[in-house]
């Protein structure tokens, strides 16, 4: 069994953008929440790329002795990858991108982010909704300095508006601690489905 807090946690697909953010706390939080998941051998899946948030979770996490996976699609730029990551993976298309990366973790977590990390974090939500042919991760929110809460307001509208339930609402865990974060997912990691991972992995 894995030692530590998170014992469920092995690796965790971290969504977050790719530019920098105006404020501070949001990438002193993504320094802090690499070297939480480093300390405690829970290895990161991200988008791979060498910009914003995405490269300051990247470079923190590999300073502190973390494994950091990246998963990128075949028309990406050779420049936007960043060169540094434990391993790689090459996929087709941006669905296939964000069907890797929830196959390929034990839970979901949002930082900070645009369209990007939005469109990953409704899509993950959608699939894990699916009676058939979802999945059972759970799903994070890092909530920092409350960028997530017009989010939770607005589904409180999507709610109201009847094309949700709380139940839909419930499945985002959201917390501005990290560690508080880290040990609901840990608590709330199911059965694990169907992963073609391994067979996705290209090590560079």
């Amino acid at each position: 069994m894995k030692p530590g807090l998170f014992q469920n946690l092995h690796r965790v697909a971290v969504y977050c953008g790719s530019a920098m953010p105006v404020d501070s706390k949001h990438v002193e939080s993504a320094r802090v929440f690499a070297r939480l998941l480093a300390s405690n051998g829970i290895g990161i899946v991200y988008g791979g790329s060498e910009s914003g948030i995405m490269k300051i979770l990247a470079d923190t996490a590999l300073e502190s002795g973390g494994e950091v996976t990246g998963v990128f699609t075949k028309s990406l730029e050779d420049e936007q990858i960043h060169p540094g990551l434990t391993e790689s993976v090459f996929v087709e298309n941006l669905a296939e991108r964000k069907t890797a990366l929830i196959e390929m973790a034990d839970a979901v977590v949002a930082l900070p982010g645009g369209f990007g990390t939005l469109d990953e974090l409704f899509d993950a939500i959608a699939r894990r909704r699916m009676y058939r042919g979802g999945h059972t991760k759970p799903l994070g929110l890092l909530n920092v300095n409350g960028y997530y809460d017009a989010l939770f307001e607005f589904l409180i509208q999507v709610q109201l508006n009847g094309y949700s339930s709380a139940e839909d609402t419930a499945l985002l865990i959201s917390s501005s601690n990290p560690v508080n974060l880290l040990e609901r997912l840990n608590d709330a990691v199911g059965p694990p489905g169907i992963s073609r991972g391994d067979a996705l992995r290209v090590r560079r």
